[in-house]
């Protein structure tokens, strides 16, 4: 097949949602509905034994909550499509934009119960401003929650997009019936006390038919032909191209865990997706369908086979062909690498891939030699922008809780920070380790994976740091920068990339160092080279 036609037919999207909204378990009925998996792990369940396919951390399973993102990969109706499956809790929000960086479009999940919730406002934000296309999905259809159009308001305001219907749902919770799919002109049956199955699917081409309510009765079809004609007559039609440029976002309904309206909306985001999209470099704008491969490092994860300790670099394929043995130049080293085993994802499953296109993710084993943002090309020196670190939130010292175990936990930290699990800091004063995470949960997740993946135990100190700022001086020959370098020397440390960095112990010594220091620019993202 020629790469045209390999371009032309993969579908690369995310999956974000506030916490507990579905997301995972969505995740799993779209593997079931493209014949990945046999069975899908209930999320959060004592009774099944078998865990979410996409959550392979031992700690996920535990915690019932993904801390890492998942790419997964399937085919269905000749289509070849990625998933990267997102955590949906804020304290691991970073991992989630820097995903953002590597996916085409963007499928949005909603609690019926709960309507738009805080964690799911910030990643729409960040998805309107890169500009990504965005599908929403209403989950949870079959408890009671929010009135539809009340819903659709939310979105709207909230979120600040365009919404426009492509299916409605017929009653809600015990009264849940079914959904209308506007897309294909057909009603899906809900099905009997189990709620399990789709009874059937009926064709219905005029809603005002009488055959209506002999499927749904007198009273469910009246109120479905006034909510369908509220729809027509105050959402706009659904524009393809008003889609794709993120200016509208198409809504379906269902209920994922019961394996309700997943399909309708596998089949219209199959239709209506974007295939791999261009990407801006600092050079140049790369597009697809070039000859020449390049790619970029979005995501490194450390043991996801914890009995081989081995580390995956997960690439994203801007454009080109990447095949395995062939040479690649990792342009920061300056130095050309090729690679024996690529791997293609599907949770545990990975397998060795000879030939990748662009929007496919592939995993490369890595000894150290990668970092996120890091590109590979056949030659070219390009560097793929937009993959920050940002300032953290929480500081705290780490210690060695077993001198024995010292090289372990040097190794362990190392691997664990440059997958951007959190940011490692070392202050200048006295050599001190100090870890910097955007939320508290991190802390925990570091200490256990430390203990179950490296055999090294820490503890850690609070440190009272209210932001850390990379610092940027106008001239460092200055006796301004020198001054500050001996005035604040308690307060200065070096990230893991040796840049220099500020630790402000509260807003208001921010605000005085500014004004003291204002040719040492302070800056609250990393990159600002």
């Amino acid at each position: 097949m020629s790469l045209a036609k390999e371009i032309k037919r993969r579908r690369t999207f995310g999956i974000v949602s506030h916490p507990d909204a579905g997301k995972t378990t969505l995740t799993e009925k779209l593997l079931l509905f493209g014949g990945a998996i046999q069975e899908a792990g209930a999320v959060k369940s004592n009774k099944i034994k078998k865990g979410a396919t996409s959550d392979f951390m031992e700690i996920e399973r535990q915690r019932g909550i993904s801390v890492a993102t998942s790419v997964l990969a399937f085919e269905y109706e000749g289509i070849k499509i990625n998933i990267l499956d997102t955590p949906g809790h804020k304290d691991f929000a970073e991992d989630t934009f820097r995903t953002l960086t590597a996916v085409d479009s963007v499928i949005v999940v909603i609690d019926v119960a709960k309507g738009v919730e805080e964690q799911t406002e910030k990643l729409v934000e960040v998805c309107r401003m890169r500009k990504i296309p965005m599908l929403v999905f209403i989950n949870k259809m079959d408890r009671e929650g929010k009135d539809a159009f009340e819903l659709l308001d939310e979105i709207e305001q909230k979120l600040n997009l365009t919404v426009t219907p492509l299916s409605f749902p017929i009653g809600m919770g015990y009264d849940f019936k079914g959904i209308y799919n506007i897309w294909e002109k057909n009603i899906n049956l809900f099905s009997g006390d189990s709620r399990k199955n789709i009874e059937e699917t009926v064709e219905i081409d005029d809603l005002n038919d009488d055959f209506l309510e002999k499927v749904i009765g007198g009273k469910f079809a009246e109120e479905l032909r006034e909510n369908v004609e509220l729809v027509t007559g105050v959402y706009p039609d659904f524009d393809q191209e008003a889609y794709l440029n993120a200016e509208q976002q198409p809504v379906f309904f269902g209920s994922a865990l019961n394996n309700f309206g997943v399909r309708e909306l596998l089949d219209a985001f199959v239709e209506i997706a974007p295939p791999p999209r261009p990407k801006q470099s600092e050079e140049r704008l790369i597009k697809p369908n070039e000859k020449e491969f390049t790619g970029f490092v979005f995501k490194i994860h450390a043991n996801m086979d914890p009995r081989h300790r081995d580390r995956l670099a997960f690439v994203k394929i801007v454009s080109g062909v990447f095949e395995r043995n062939t040479p690649y130049l990792h342009v920061r080293h300056d130095k050309k690498l090729k690679f024996s085993s690529p791997n293609a994802f599907f949770a545990e499953r990975k397998e060795i891939v000879d030939v990748s296109y662009p929007g496919d993710i592939v995993g490369l084993h890595d000894t150290g030699n990668f970092k996120i943002g890091d590109t590979l090309t056949e030659g070219e020196s390009i560097h793929y922008k937009g993959i920050p670190a940002f300032s953290p939130e929480h500081f705290r010292y780490i210690n060695n809780a077993d001198p024995m175990k010292s090289k372990q936990l040097e190794k362990g930290i190392d691997q664990l920070m440059d997958e951007g699990v959190a940011q490692l800091f070392t202050l200048e004063l006295n050599g001190r380790k100090v870890i910097g995470t955007v939320g508290a949960l991190q802390y925990e997740v570091i200490q256990y994976r430390l203990e179950h993946e490296y055999g090294a135990k820490c503890t850690y100190e609070p440190l009272n740091v209210h932001k850390a700022c990379w610092i940027e001086p106008k001239d460092p020959k200055s006796d301004e920068y020198k001054e500050f370098i001996r005035v604040k020397q308690r307060f200065l440390a070096k990230d893991k990339r040796g840049h220099m960095v500020f630790f402000a112990d509260s807003p208001f010594t921010l605000q005085m160092t500014q004004q003291k220091y204002p040719n040492v620019k302070l800056h609250f993202v990393s990159e600002y080279k």
